[in-house]
């Protein structure tokens, strides 16, 4: 598992995410979660790194690409959960399983929005959380990842 350049994270995306740009913009912003995935890509290169992105409705299959993340040769997860994150604990076992670190990353702060979004399920699972930057909170989690897994590695 390839921890610096060349290392391999998977980016997952939750419910309704794939309605970005049209769903609230006021909240989510107007970039489509493909521009979103775009700008990953090419940062991903500058990084010299891989990223792969996914995006389901389903949590079943958010559960099945995080227990064979490892297998699949991912050095780790980023994943915005959507309103998963607030109700999936299978989702938290399931990243309590992975074998590699999780971050979590919103878009919005839950923190300063409604009641009921102010806990996550996912959280205490993950390694972090990078949250209300809208759609650079991809790229930062990203950052964030990649300073993780430098740093796990040691000189």
């Amino acid at each position: 598992m390839t921890r610096g350049p060349g290392a391999k994270v998977l980016i997952l995306s939750g419910p309704n995410l794939d309605r970005l740009g049209k769903r609230e913009p006021g909240i989510y912003g107007v970039l489509t979660l493909p521009q979103i995935h775009q700008r990953l890509n090419d940062l991903a290169q500058e990084l010299s790194v891989v990223v792969e992105c996914r995006q389901s409705n389903h949590e079943g299959q958010l559960i099945d690409w995080i227990g064979a993340a490892e297998d699949d040769g991912f050095s780790g997860v980023l994943i915005n959960p959507g309103a998963y994150t607030h109700t999936s604990w299978a989702l938290h076992d399931s990243i309590k399983g992975a074998g590699v670190p999780v971050l979590e990353l919103h878009l919005s702060n839950p923190a300063a929005r409604e009641e009921f979004r102010h806990k996550s399920c996912v959280a205490p699972a993950c390694v972090g959380t990078i949250a209300g930057f809208g759609a650079r909170s991809y790229e930062h989690a990203l950052r964030a990842m990649l300073t993780l897994l430098s740093d796990r590695q040691g000189p």
